[in-house]
């Protein structure tokens, strides 16, 4: 297996971007090399640190162009053609990747697939498609889509349904995936028109559908896909991502309070180092984007070299299920129901 990794992406590149392909070439024994896409001068600086690393799986490819996380995705990519998510991208193209990662600008990976690599025969609009963790620990949520496409019709959240099933079926092994349409309550009449009209769209899918969800259906592990626009999908996480990181502000700030609320914080140690572990989003590593006819994974901005490394295991994951080809299929057998609307 071979991840093609943009180094220039993200708050922290290259230097949390080099720790976690170290990290990976360390302990990821099933990946063949990871190809290290950036600046060479400012990788090579930050390889030196790692004395342990496995020079043998780290290839350096210099990239002399680089896209800001605040420029406009389409005319970067169009402008930039020697930036590291477009030369990522040609080596996923030319089978010389199986995957590629990036923590940079969302909506430049997104465009750089779509002008690189085209689209999965049928799909309208690519999707992200974020893990989040839900009551259930062996049941993580998939949410589509999470921020590519703002406007949607229904059609498109339709697909993302069919999409988002396929991947948690191949990738996160879920049996029959139930999906969810995420609306203002569960009754079919409520939501907005587009909602409405999907709800019949995706009832003619061959996917396991629940029905409209709420947002506070979202993390009681009940439902395995929720379809939402990008829009939606976006806010949805940001402010999940928020919620997280304020109740751990609370909890620690309450603990310090007094003595003796910080012998009982001591002896809960072990349950809240549990805890967060499983509230923390950078274990599923990053978000696919579904659609496309490659394994592309989108980090977050902020990722730190944790979150690099398991976006690498996730890119490999995708890569290696045939998820492309299942999507084409199941997107072939939708579109007679799809094109009756």
């Amino acid at each position: 297996m071979r991840i093609a990794l943009d180094m220039m992406g993200g708050d922290h590149a290259p230097r949390e971007i080099v720790r976690g392909a170290v990290e990976a070439s360390i302990k990821l024994k099933d990946i063949a090399c990871i190809l290290m896409v950036g600046d060479e001068t400012a990788i090579r600086a930050e390889l030196v640190k790692y004395p342990k690393a496995d020079l043998s799986r780290l290839k350096v490819i210099h990239a002399p162009e680089s896209i800001g996380m605040d420029e406009s995705p389409v005319t970067a990519i169009r402008k930039k053609k020697l930036c590291s998510i477009n030369i990522c991208m040609d080596l996923l193209k030319s089978k010389q990747a199986d995957a590629m990662v990036s923590a940079g600008n969302s909506g430049a990976v997104a465009a750089a697939a779509v002008f690189g690599l085209g689209r999965i025969p049928g799909v309208i609009r690519p999707a992200i498609a974020t893990v989040l963790p839900t009551r259930q620990p062996k049941r993580p949520l998939l949410l589509l889509d999470a921020g590519a496409n703002t406007d949607c019709d229904e059609t498109w959240l339709a697909q993302f349904a069919v999409m988002g099933s396929a991947y948690s079926s191949a990738v996160l092994k879920r049996t029959e995936p139930v999906v969810g349409l995420l609306s203002i309550g569960t009754e079919d009449c409520k939501g907005n028109e587009m909602t409405k009209k999907a709800f019949h769209l995706i009832q003619k899918t061959d996917v396991k559908f629940r029905g409209n969800v709420e947002g506070h259906d979202l993390f009681l592990g009940k439902t395995d896909v929720v379809v939402c626009d990008g829009f939606v999908g976006n806010v949805v996480l940001k402010t999940t991502e928020s919620v997280a990181h304020a109740v751990g502000y609370w909890m620690k700030k309450e603990f310090f309070r007094h003595p003796i609320r910080l012998l009982g914080a001591l002896l809960l140690k072990g349950a809240l180092q549990t805890l967060k572990h499983r509230m923390d989003p950078e274990i599923y590593g990053g978000a696919p984007l579904l659609g496309v006819p490659g394994a592309v994974i989108i980090s977050h901005g902020s990722s730190s070299y944790r979150a690099i490394f398991h976006a690498i295991i996730a890119g490999a994951a995708a890569a290696s299920n045939n998820l492309s080809d299942e999507i084409a299929k199941r997107i072939a057998a939708m579109e007679p129901a799809a094109k009756a609307e």
